[in-house]
């Protein structure tokens, strides 16, 4: 038995002092200060923070790799670099390239996910497969030549590692039928992104299959009083929404109202791509050119690409940034984005029996300590 003892314990709906928590692999318990079990192991918290271990669903790369290398070594690379931002758990996403590409990618990631629940980084939960089946307009910082129709065959292929798969639902035929085989055959989360939908299309495929948006207010229609687009769909509708928390994709004076709206419908992620973690400088994403300055990635031609957003940074910009209880801004980097998984039974909270994915941060949330599975994984 090992007890955190000296922290604030960020639990689902508050935070609690003077108290230890307990765990194995598992949470076992929070228990008075004094009341600690007899050769218990102890940790300092040093009054720091006592959060659940975050879940990014929504990341391409770090430290110089890319999802879509298809490589063993960058997967590994990138793993054991999220741990140094409270990262537990994650889906490394591919983006619209050459189809064998993608294919390679998912296979790596669906070899090594085993692998992942003990190894020395944060742990495969999946992958998200950002498109090819997006639309041209809104297509981003994504190759255009890449783009193909929604097939519901391919992810019924691959259903057992992606997770997430994004698509722009008017580009499926009239009546969705790829999306509702998608929603008939796998558990697939089915999100909507880089797409040009109108409101109505983009209301209709919530009703049969999509359930959650890709970075919200990013590469799709926006909210206008007159075309309310998918911004607006996705506001009005139960699905669970990513939101880019750099400060930079979506202004700060939007925090509070998006919370009001989704609440625990909201998930943070970062989008990083290859550059996280690295020098401002010249990079790659999917073979185009990258240039990282500031909190901004773009191509060559000015195009806003993915972010290098650190997690645990990302909670941090929320809190400082808005009216929302601390507590609920971990819950959009631990539980909602382990409930848009169907996790949330064995993660994304400090509740007892619950997998003890714990990190341990400093007044200011930067990573000292990531536990995965009650073993220390990382130390500042």
């Amino acid at each position: 038995m090992k007890a955190i003892v000296n922290g604030k314990i960020i639990l689902k709906d508050r935070i609690v002092e003077n108290s230890a928590l307990l765990y194995s692999d598992v949470v076992e318990g929070i228990v008075a200060a004094d009341k600690l079990p007899e050769n218990a192991e102890i940790i300092d918290a040093k009054g720091g923070y006592v959060a659940p271990g975050l879940i990014d669903l929504h990341i391409h790369g770090y430290l110089g790799k890319d999802v879509c290398d298809g490589e063993e070594e960058s997967i590994r690379t990138i793993s054991k670099g999220l741990l140094a931002n409270g990262v537990t758990g994650y889906l490394p996403t591919t983006m619209t390239v050459d189809m064998k590409v993608i294919r390679k990618a998912l296979e790596v990631c669906r070899a090594l996910k085993e692998e992942s629940k003990s190894w020395d980084g944060s742990a495969i939960l999946g992958c998200h497969a950002e498109g090819p089946f997006i639309s041209e307009a809104k297509k981003g910082a994504q190759d255009p030549k890449y783009i193909l129709k929604p097939d519901a065959e391919f992810v019924k292929e691959y259903a057992d590692i992606i997770k997430i798969i994004t698509l722009a639902p008017e580009t499926d035929s009239e009546d969705f039928a790829e999306i509702r085989k998608m929603r008939r055959d796998t558990d697939v989360v089915i999100s909507m992104g880089h797409t040009s939908a109108d409101y109505d299309t983009a209301k209709k495929s919530t009703e049969v299959g999509v359930r959650h948006v890709t970075h919200l207010f990013n590469a799709m229609t926006p909210l206008n009083q007159r075309a309310p687009g998918v911004v607006t769909a996705a506001l009005n509708s139960d699905v669970s929404c990513e939101l880019i928390v750099d400060t930079f994709h979506v202004d700060k004076s939007l925090y509070d109202m998006i919370y009001a709206l989704k609440g625990r419908k909201l998930c943070f992620i970062t989008d990083c791509l290859p550059a996280g973690g690295l020098p401002e400088g010249e990079y790659t994403l999917g073979g185009a050119k990258i240039i990282y300055r500031g909190i901004v990635c773009r191509l060559e031609d000015g195009t806003v690409a993915g972010s290098i957003l650190h997690l645990n940074k990302g909670v941090w910009n929320v809190y400082t940034n808005s009216n929302i209880p601390l507590h609920e801004c971990v819950n959009c980097a631990s539980l909602n984005p382990a409930t848009t998984l169907g996790l949330e039974k064995t993660k994304g909270s400090l509740e007892v029996g619950k997998d003890a994915d714990i990190i341990i941060t400093d007044a200011e949330f930067n990573v000292e300590k990531t536990i995965i599975g009650g073993e220390i994984k990382y130390e500042a």
